[in-house]
């Protein structure tokens, strides 16, 4: 016959065996800590997020390619398109939007300044609240070539861009470019903004920032008979522009202004007639030193110029030619290279939370760092 036992006795029992398994208790956290980054590698991603379900909580996610890790996070408000990082790496300069009620009420635009190193908040700029919070791309904010200006690209629907003044950390002021969009520095003093009618805007600023002199171009884009999307990388004195079809578009710079260079193809006729072509977020990537041009290609109408791929097509820009084309393990609508003599390929993709490293000389697949970010968008090498 079974003897019953308590439930007192039961819980007595189970107690004791917890009491007998039980690990030390752990230390108290300490409060008021502030841990510092490691001297910045060459081989270290920003990967931006837009942050689609919840907008008003914008981020960028710092990631190393070497080792995988994820170094930290910087909170940077509502529709967030990226981080911008001068030469020295002094400073992370990081243009925002807030709203008073979280997502409603009044708006603030500021420009935050981050520590490097320990990415504490070192101040804010007050700018004018029409900061552009289209879909992100790399040109709605740039540095001037000497990182004297921060030129940021407004949209309210009236268009200009903002100057801030890096030295003095001052608003400088605001210019007009009326049907003409985003910022493409060809300078320490100058910039241009591609135009609806194919044109280019081309700005000079003074050296207090001050608007010294604006002139359009002839038309450069046939909006009409080949689309051009906004995505250009920049390779020394030329900022490569591609069509939705794959045809480069060179536009050149210099102490006369900027001017059209000579098109060519990333894709050969017979590649035209099985429909590949360039598409993505940020489809384009440079390497300025190896001369190469990269880009996330695809299969598809024209009408996909922004779906992502699993290929990365390599081009010798010198003599316009492929030279490489990389698989990839996963989908890559964004695509960014480290600038180092021995740079990693950087993917990510809109719909997925992986971030993927490759060797961008022989394109073997390095490693895949997971759960960064919501909705990856752009990225950006510190």
């Amino acid at each position: 016959m079974r003897r019953a036992v308590s439930y007192p006795a039961t819980v007595a029992i189970l107690l004791a065996s917890l009491r007998a398994w039980a690990a030390p208790a752990l230390p108290a956290d300490p409060i008021s800590v502030v841990t510092q980054l490691p001297a910045a590698s060459p081989h270290w991603m920003w990967v931006n997020d837009f942050v689609f379900p919840h907008m008003s909580d914008g981020q960028a996610l710092l990631v190393d390619g070497d080792s995988g890790k994820f170094l930290g996070l910087l909170s940077t408000g509502f529709g967030f398109t990226r981080i911008v990082i001068p030469q020295d790496r002094s400073v992370i300069y990081s243009p925002e939007s807030y709203f008073s009620r979280g997502t409603r009420g009044d708006r603030t635009d500021v420009v935050t300044l981050y520590d490097p190193r320990t990415l504490a908040v070192r101040g804010e700029i007050g700018i004018p609240a029409k900061r552009s919070s289209n879909m992100p791309m790399m040109a709605n904010a740039e540095l001037t070539d000497d990182d004297r200006f921060l030129l940021i690209y407004n949209f309210n629907p009236a268009q200009s861009v903002t100057v801030v003044d890096t030295r003095t950390r001052k608003f400088v002021g605001e210019i007009e470019t009326a049907g003409c969009a985003l910022v493409y520095p060809t300078g320490p003093r100058s910039f241009f903004s591609v135009c609806a009618d194919g044109t280019l805007l081309d700005t000079r600023l003074d050296d207090t920032g001050k608007l010294a002199k604006q002139q359009r171009t002839p038309r450069i884009f046939d909006v009409g008979k080949d689309l051009v999307t906004e995505k250009a990388v920049r390779i020394r004195d030329a900022w490569l522009f591609v069509s939705f079809s794959g045809t480069i578009y060179p536009v050149t710079f210099g102490a006369a202004g900027v001017k059209p260079g000579e098109t060519w193809s990333l894709v050969s006729a017979a590649e035209r007639q099985q429909s590949w072509r360039p598409g993505g977020l940020q489809q384009l990537a440079a390497h300025a030193s190896l001369g190469r041009l990269y880009s996330v290609m695809h299969q598809g109408s024209v009408d996909t110029h922004k779906d992502p791929g699993k290929e990365v097509w390599v081009y010798d820009v010198a003599r316009k030619a492929r030279v490489q084309k990389i698989a990839l393990k996963n989908l890559a609508g964004s695509i960014q290279v480290t600038r180092d003599p021995k740079p990693l390929l950087f993917t990510i993709f809109i719909d997925s939370t992986t971030t993927d490293v490759y060797d961008a000389v022989s394109g073997a697949y390095q490693r895949s760092i997971e759960h960064i970010g919501t909705t990856p968008t752009i990225m950006v090498n510190p």
